[in-house]
């Protein structure tokens, strides 16, 4: 049986975030949610249904039985037996919204659906950009506790200060951590396979270093924070998600932010989380085409993959930067940001898409992860369309 994961009600409202890939791929936790899904239902045979433009990067579903899932919350144990006992036409439901349903993908129609049942428990549910930093101290604890159950964590250097239980830490092996403070009394630690701490840092959880990543000296983070696979995190960050393969690697403060794959901050990039007045932070919702409330009184950034700063960039409360936008214009820039800026100022002209090819393909290469046709016919949309 293949798991489906569906984009249907969500796409829109994560962008920009989305530009780039399905709500499945997002990172939140340690995981992303197609991986967290995987290891939950123990189903390898995954497949998307996305926008068009991104289906040939992320495969479409196959014409046979199927468990079509909308990916994006954490399910409860309850929730989840629900999900695995679902037969041939049974559905769950909740808020009024399909959450999954057992179907045939041969004739995929939602009247092949005979039996729905709400569910009644309360899930976290991620429905906006924010929400990734907001819940991201639940979605670690739900990793931490799904990945190292049943597991001995490898030993924490004997150089290290260390405060809290030792249960709230993992270690992968491969990793390394040296003449740092961890602190657990605050939330969960997990420090991934190949990952690195470099001396100096100060780890205050929940955290998560993923895979190949590194807190490059002197380091100060902040929970909840998780820094995906092969990054690189220096300064001060509190409460961000980084997708993976990008880059914060100086001094500089980044808080309650996302940033996607594939970004490079330069050096004492700064971005405000808090309005001098206390107010309510706003963020360009690109459904709706205007700035909207969050609810929030703590927002930073939120950037989308390929994106890049010059050093001293300085990033007023609440801004939003699309995809592949090279910021590096004196003053702040405005809070929202369009793809493929060329100065990151309101008005300026577009990043040749070529040269766009280009600097992903170097930044991609020094990863020894190859720049596909498919990644060039995601941005060239992005560029044409949006």
């Amino acid at each position: 049986m293949q798991l489906v994961f569906s984009d249907a009600q969500f796409w829109e409202d994560f962008l920009p975030l989305t530009f780039t890939r399905p709500v499945a791929e997002m990172r939140c936790g340690i995981l992303t949610f197609s991986e967290r899904w995987q290891k939950l239902l123990g189903i390898s045979e995954i497949s998307f249904i996305t926008e068009d433009f991104l289906q040939e990067k992320f495969k479409k579903p196959e014409k046979t039985e199927s468990l079509f899932l909308v990916p994006n919350f954490l399910p409860t144990e309850k929730v989840l037996d629900q999900i695995k006992e679902l037969k041939m036409g049974e559905a769950l439901v909740y808020e009024n919204e399909l959450l999954a349903v057992r179907i045939n993908m041969e004739n995929f129609s939602l009247n092949q659906i005979e039996k729905m049942t709400d569910i009644e428990e309360k899930l976290t549910f991620f429905k906006q950009p924010t929400d990734l930093f907001s819940y991201n101290e639940q979605a670690i604890n739900f990793d931490f506790e799904l990945l190292t159950k049943g597991r001995t964590s490898a030993k924490l250097s004997a150089t290290n200060g260390f405060l809290g239980d030792k249960e709230n830490l993992f270690i992968e092996e491969g990793a390394s951590v040296e003449f740092s403070t961890l602190n657990t009394k605050t939330g969960k630690i997990y420090i991934g396979k190949d990952a690195e701490v470099m001396e100096g840092c100060n780890l205050r959880g929940p955290i998560a270093l993923c895979e190949g990543s590194k807190f490059n000296l002197g380091s100060k983070i902040y929970g909840a924070t998780t820094v995906g696979p092969h990054s690189k995190v220096g300064g001060e960050v509190n409460n961000i998600v980084i997708f993976g393969y990008s880059n914060k690697g100086h001094d500089g403060f980044i808080g309650n932010s996302v940033i996607g794959e594939w970004c490079n901050l330069g050096a004492d990039t700064n971005s405000s989380n808090l309005k001098n007045n206390y107010a309510e932070v706003k963020l360009w919702n690109y459904r709706t085409k205007r700035f909207a409330n969050t609810g929030l009184q703590f927002a930073g950034l939120i950037m989308g993959d390929h994106s890049k700063t010059a050093i001293n960039t300085q990033f007023n409360t609440g801004t939003v930067v699309g995809v592949a936008a090279n910021i590096f214009k004196s003053g702040f820039p405005p809070n929202l940001i369009e793809s493929f800026s060329w100065g990151g100022m309101k008005g300026d002209e577009k990043f040749k898409l070529e040269k766009a090819y280009e600097v992903a393909e170097l930044a991609m290469a020094r990863r020894k992860v190859a720049f596909t046709e498919e990644d060039r016919e995601i941005l060239k949309h992005i560029y044409i369309n949006f």
